[in-house]
Parts: C-alpha cells; structure tokens; sequence
C-alpha cells in the first residue's frame, strides 16, 4: 500500500484535532506523530519546532474566526450586527476550543502574518458597526472593545470560568446590549461635544 506524502496542511489538521478534543496542553509533536502514523522526525519536514507548530495553529484559529466573522456580518447593521458577530465569534471558540486557546500561545506582535490576521478580523468587526455613524478613528477603537470583550467572555467560558446557576448565553446576550448601549451613548456624546 503507498504511503500518501504528508504535507503541512495535514500536520496542522491532526494537531488541530487533538487540540480541540483533548486540550491544547495534550498537545506534542509525539502525539501529532503518532496520530499520522508517522515517526516525529518526519514532522520537522513540515514545521520547525513545536513552537512553529503553535503558531500556525494560532493562525489558522484566526483565519476559522474571520470566516464566520464575515459570513456572520453579511446583510445586518447595528446592535443585530454586533450580535451576529459576537455569536459567531463565541460559536466558533465553543466548536474549537483548542483551536482557538492556540492564538493566545504564541506572540503575534512582530509576526507581520499573524498582525494581518487579527487586523482583517478587526476590520470585520469595524465594518459591521457601520450602521452606527461613527467617525473612522471612534469605529477603529469600537472594534477593538468588542474584540477584546467577546475574546474576554469567550477566554474565560472555554476555561470553565462563568460561575454557575448563572446561563452563560443569557450572560453573553447582556454583554451585547451593554456594548451596543455603549457604543451609542460614546456616539451621541461626541456628536453633542
């Protein structure tokens, strides 16, 4: 039986996978190794360390995120927008919680691939605040609010971190109004200043 060559791609694929379903800390270039059926040295092939490996899982948690990130966006305006995005964004994290843990692991100030993608997922976020009337400086800074608070609330949900009996979408849905009050009441008073 031929052996199918083994690219990065599906390196990144197994590792994702073990990521997702065992935690990004289970995660070795052994255990990537083994679930290919291949021996460690031929990962090396394919990614230099496994720092390296974490950062193109910390790239491609960044690239699934702007994908629903868009999809999400399309054809809504205001509060229902940053809602969609919001949802998607906590969607997407529940679905690949090892995944998306991989993006904080790996530094991405200074590596011009991965800056871009937390710039497009950014500019994501400021396109769909555009049915509030915002100055182009005031959306650029709106954005990165909402991403650090859905990164915030979804950071803190993947690590068990909501106490109970309180339901985390409930929790999730008044974060949105907050921010969209919060956006609008910034909004009107510059407008008034």
């Amino acid at each position: 039986m031929a052996r199918v060559p083994l690219d990065q791609e599906q390196v990144v694929d197994a590792a994702a996978a073990l990521a997702n379903s065992e935690g990004l800390d289970a995660l070795t270039l052994t255990r990537v190794a083994k679930v290919l059926g291949v021996r460690q040295p031929a990962l090396y092939r394919h990614v230099e360390s496994y720092q390296d490996l974490l950062r193109l899982l910390g790239l491609r948690g960044r690239e699934q995120l702007l994908a629903a990130l868009s999809e999400a966006a399309i054809g809504v305006a205001g509060d229902e927008a940053v809602g969609a995005v919001g949802w998607a964004w906590r969607e997407t994290v529940l679905a690949n919680p090892g995944l998306y843990e991989a993006t904080d692991r790996y530094p991405c100030a200074g590596d011009e691939e991965l800056e871009e993608a937390v710039e497009r997922i950014v500019g994501v976020i400021a396109q769909a605040l555009a049915g509030f009337d915002l100055e182009d400086d005031h959306r650029a800074h709106a954005a990165r609010a909402l991403r650090s608070a859905f990164h915030g609330f979804c950071h803190l949900e993947s690590g068990d971190g909501h106490p109970h009996p309180h339901d985390p979408d409930d929790t999730f849905e008044g974060l949105i109004e907050l921010l969209c009050a919060g956006i609008r009441s910034q909004t009107m008073a510059r407008q008034m200043a």
